[in-house]
């Protein structure tokens, strides 16, 4: 992915730039009233429960942001596509489209721990164009979109300079199903803590994007991940001068789950440091080996 491919996908659309400053008003605004609302809800969670996995929690908070912010997308855009976390997708998917996660970080949530946001990212046959994450506990909200940039509330961000992999600050995540499927993420996960200044797990894949876009950490990559997840933040990130792609370093496809992000000094490091590692073998609560490729 390189750094036009938001510009590409909004001219693609049709989008001008009047449009296109009309619709990141329209997400930064939405974002911040799903960000309102999750707060109104912390430390009151009045309903928690599974919907799949052991650890995929779905809450009040999650149903109620979502019905506020659908309510407002469909009558200020009532001609773009939705496909929101908890209720699905609706009208067509190929076209404009609000990516919407409600409450990205919903255990963390539940919990009490401050890390979540509502994220809105708008797409163009899959690709993103523009989004708006809100974290409503920092009061910061994250929004950038062709010809605009990338802002952390009014002031430009710019992903970071570092070019070292021994001198990054990384973040990651892992899948619902990570007890139990091979392709888990531990094996990177412990790879590059060793390389680097650190691997943070933040659990709310939207906000790592913010903060990569920010500059505050240098990369993030992580598996398991759908569009609401990283719509926005793809977006951001490129807008804000980084790099994304797949793990391989080749184009970045939001179906595939799949996201690699960074500066563009460190990415192709960050590459290479991927492709030498396996992922762990026999049963992962044992003691399984971390195995270079190669070595």
């Amino acid at each position: 992915m390189n750094t036009t491919t938001c510009a590409a996908a909004a001219a693609a659309a049709g989008l001008n730039q009047d449009r296109i400053a009309q619709l990141i008003e329209i997400a930064r605004s939405t974002a911040d009233l799903g960000g309102a609302e999750l707060m109104r809800h912390y430390g009151r969670v009045s309903s928690i429960n599974n919907k799949g996995p052991v650890g995929d929690l779905v809450t009040n908070a999650d149903l109620s942001a979502e019905a506020l912010i659908l309510e407002r997308l469909k009558s200020l855009t009532p001609e773009v596509a939705v496909l929101a976390e908890e209720s699905g997708p609706e009208g067509e998917q190929e076209g404009l489209r609000w990516c919407v996660d409600p409450l990205d970080g919903t255990t963390n949530f539940a919990h009490g721990y401050p890390f979540f946001a509502t994220s809105i990212g708008l797409t163009w046959r899959q690709q993103p164009i523009l989004g708006a994450i809100a974290v409503p506990f920092l009061r910061e909200t994250y929004w950038g979109a062709p010809g605009l940039g990338a802002h952390l509330n009014d002031t430009p961000i710019k992903v970071s300079a570092c070019s070292s992999l021994d001198e990054a600050l990384l973040v990651t995540g892992f899948a619902y199903d990570r007890q139990t499927r091979l392709d888990n993420n531990y094996a990177e996960f412990c790879w590059l803590t060793h390389r680097t200044h650190g691997v943070r797990r933040g659990g709310a894949a939207a906000v790592d994007l913010a903060f990569v876009a920010a500059g505050r950490q240098d990369g993030y990559w992580e598996r398991g991940l759908a569009p609401w997840d990283l719509a926005a933040g793809v977006a951001l990130v490129e807008l804000a001068g980084g790099v994304v792609t797949g793990y391989g370093g080749g184009p970045f496809t939001i179906s595939s789950g799949r996201v690699l992000a960074s500066g563009p000094d460190l990415h192709p490091k960050l590459v290479k440091e991927l492709a030498h590692v396996r992922p762990l073998s026999g049963d992962c609560f044992g003691a399984p080996e971390i195995t270079a490729m190669g070595s």
